[in-house]
């Protein structure tokens, strides 16, 4: 079974930098793409960043290139986001996510996660 533990979340200001950890186990960690999504209270989830199986391509939603960096670790089956520069509209509960094949760039639609983590809040206050 697939669980994935994320981490780092927290109540920073607006300006503060905050990583946030996904440690994966029950699958080929290294064979999956991985993405991060976030949903605000009463907003859709959408996808912050993806980084492929290879770490080769990475994907960012224009409201946060240039401030987050997504990267992964595979000898310690950990993803990462690095978040710099936070506003107040990044508050929101993020999520990790796998993709549900072998071999992909990441999960940029929800439909295409095979797996969710439980979630990390991040309250970024102004």
């Amino acid at each position: 079974q697939v669980h994935l533990i994320e981490s780092g979340g927290g109540l920073v200001q607006a300006g503060d930098s905050l990583r946030l950890s996904c440690a994966a186990s029950g699958l080929t960690f290294s064979r999956f793409g991985m993405g991060w999504f976030r949903q605000a209270p009463g907003k859709e989830r959408e996808s912050v960043a993806t980084i492929a199986w290879s770490a080769g391509t990475t994907y960012y939603a224009d409201s946060v290139k240039g401030r987050f960096t997504i990267s992964r670790d595979n000898a310690k089956n950990t993803v990462y986001l690095q978040m710099n520069s936070l506003k107040p509209e990044d508050t929101a509960v993020y999520y990790c996510a796998a993709d549900g094949r072998y071999f992909g760039l990441g999960p940029r639609d929800p439909q295409n996660a095979g797996s969710w983590g439980q979630g990390t809040q991040v309250t970024v206050s102004s």
